[in-house]
């Protein structure tokens, strides 16, 4: 889903005011939100994202916690099932990168223009 804008108010609203969520939808978004709910994970996804080339090996990554190596692999792959991560593996080592989408996904569902919330009869007169 996409946000909306009104060309007359200049009203940007958020899936969630427009319309309620699908089943399916509200389902995934939950999965990487929970994914997300961990100090630890959010950090490794801050870590891979700001990454220099826009991926990291688990051996640079793995260096900023004080956490045993299966506990990170752990919190990869939780990040991973939720769709958060995708990764390769290359010789002994695995690279991570995010996946945009899921980023999005995430941004576009919680993006509201400015400050100030807009009350959903305001989204209600966007067009489609």
């Amino acid at each position: 889903m996409s946000n909306q804008e009104s060309s007359e108010s200049g009203v940007r609203c958020s899936p969630l005011v427009r319309e309620p969520l699908t089943q399916d939808w509200a389902g995934d978004l939950a999965r990487m939100f929970k994914a997300l709910g961990d100090p630890v994970r959010l950090r490794l996804l801050s870590l891979v994202a700001s990454h220099a080339g826009g991926e990291a090996c688990v051996c640079d990554i793995s260096e900023s916690f004080d956490l045993s190596q299966p506990t990170i692999s752990h919190h990869l792959k939780v990040l991973r099932e939720a769709g958060l991560l995708d990764c390769e593996r290359r010789g002994t080592w695995v690279y991570y990168w995010v996946v945009p989408s899921a980023l999005q996904q995430l941004s576009a569902v919680l993006l509201t223009e400015s400050a100030p919330t807009v009350p959903s009869e305001a989204c209600a007169e966007v067009p489609a």
